[in-house]
């Protein structure tokens, strides 16, 4: 298939999958074990990453300002400027694009192959709502809390550093964390977050949803959601930062 037919194909996907569950119940509750599977099951690769990454900021910030006249309490703004602004949304929606693109997309191709799809559809079931929109709504739901608590916890390395290192102290950077914070900026990052959790879910879930023969295209399924969803995230990466910023 060429992109003009993919992008055909996502698009029709895509009115099955936005239509009005059948059974609210059944929604709800697979609503609720996607968050889980989704959303919880990824806290602690978040947590790590995060707070590494804040650290990581946080030490490049402090050893790139190295006049005297630029105060210290720089380090604390510039470094959480870069995590609510790209670092936490954009780098941390990457990852997830790699654990839970990839599951996506293994899960719903697995049950392709294995005839599940078609006998929801003999069913008279609507397989692309029934499997895929519980997915889209847990993302978009929970990768914004995934995504405040990366920036704390990026927050919270940074000052790790200031603690253990000689570069700043910590009175330094939490006065450079409160420095001219502008609400907008936090809005910015939850919006590019819901927008790349619906590019990640839906899109993976199509790579799964469209493939035909075995395990072998099971795997590269996986492999392709997961390339196709990270070129995505960048791209709307620049548009959305392109629309809001300036």
């Amino acid at each position: 298939m060429n992109v003009f037919e993919h992008i055909g194909s996502y698009v029709l996907l895509m009115r099955q999958v936005l239509m009005r569950p059948d059974r609210h119940s059944l929604f709800m509750r697979q609503l609720v074990n996607e968050i889980q599977k989704l959303g919880f099951d990824s806290l602690g690769i978040v947590a790590i990453i995060s707070v590494f990454m804040g650290m990581v900021v946080t030490i490049q910030t402090a050893y790139n300002i190295d006049s005297p006249l630029i105060p210290l309490s720089m380090v604390g703004f510039t470094a959480r400027q870069s995590v609510i602004l790209e670092f936490s949304p954009t780098i941390i929606s990457l990852i997830l694009a790699g654990k839970v693109g990839g599951s996506i997309a293994s899960e719903i191709g697995t049950m392709r192959v294995t005839e599940q799809i078609d006998a929801l559809e003999v069913m008279g079931i609507n397989s692309a709502n029934f499997l895929i929109l519980p997915k889209v709504i847990a993302a978009m739901m929970f990768n914004p809390v995934l995504i405040i608590f990366s920036i704390g916890m990026s927050l919270l390395g940074g000052y790790f550093v200031a603690l253990f290192t000689t570069l700043f102290t910590p009175g330094d950077y939490v006065s450079g964390l409160r420095l001219s914070f502008e609400s907008f900026t936090l809005f910015y990052a939850l919006i590019k977050t819901v927008v790349f959790a619906f590019l990640i879910t839906t899109v993976s879930a199509y790579q799964g949803y469209i493939i035909n023969g075995g395990a072998l295209e099971v795997g590269r399924s996986s492999t392709t959601a997961v390339v196709r969803s990270s070129i995505l995230i960048i791209l709307f990466n620049l548009i959305l930062t392109q629309l809001l910023l300036t």
